[in-house]
């Protein structure tokens, strides 16, 4: 139903920043919220940040607040990752996905999305 590709991964030194892109594409991108997911070598799927339909609701792991952002651009019909201060262990697979939601909760589950990107390696090297 929806179809998302992301793109702007790529190897960065620490402390320094990248800004990953979405696009959606569907029905009607505004009926969709957002979030990017990342998997590390030897770890588990986890939730990074989302951001809700009209991009008025924002929630973020622990692990990442104060460093990264998530933003959409409607008319673009893009959703940003806007990655600040990396750390070693902030290198993973990152993916973005959609579910078709028009509240303000954010989920943190990857079963509640339907919708999956392909991933972008993005790797932060000492």
């Amino acid at each position: 139903q929806v179809q998302l590709v992301e793109s702007g991964g790529g190897l960065v030194q620490a402390g320094g920043s990248l800004r990953l892109s979405c696009a959606v594409s569907g029905r009607t991108f505004s009926n969709y919220a957002l979030a990017w997911f990342r998997q590390a070598p030897g770890k588990e799927r986890e939730f990074v940040g989302g951001i809700s339909w009209n991009g008025g609701s924002t929630f973020y792991a622990d692990s990442v607040k104060g460093r990264f952002t998530v933003s959409r651009d409607n008319g673009k019909m893009t959703v940003y990752l806007q990655m600040n201060s990396l750390k070693l262990e902030d290198t993973a697979v990152y993916y973005c996905a959609a579910r078709q939601y028009k509240g303000s909760v954010i989920l943190a589950a990857g079963i509640h999305y339907g919708g999956w990107g392909q991933g972008t390696q993005v790797t932060v090297s000492s």
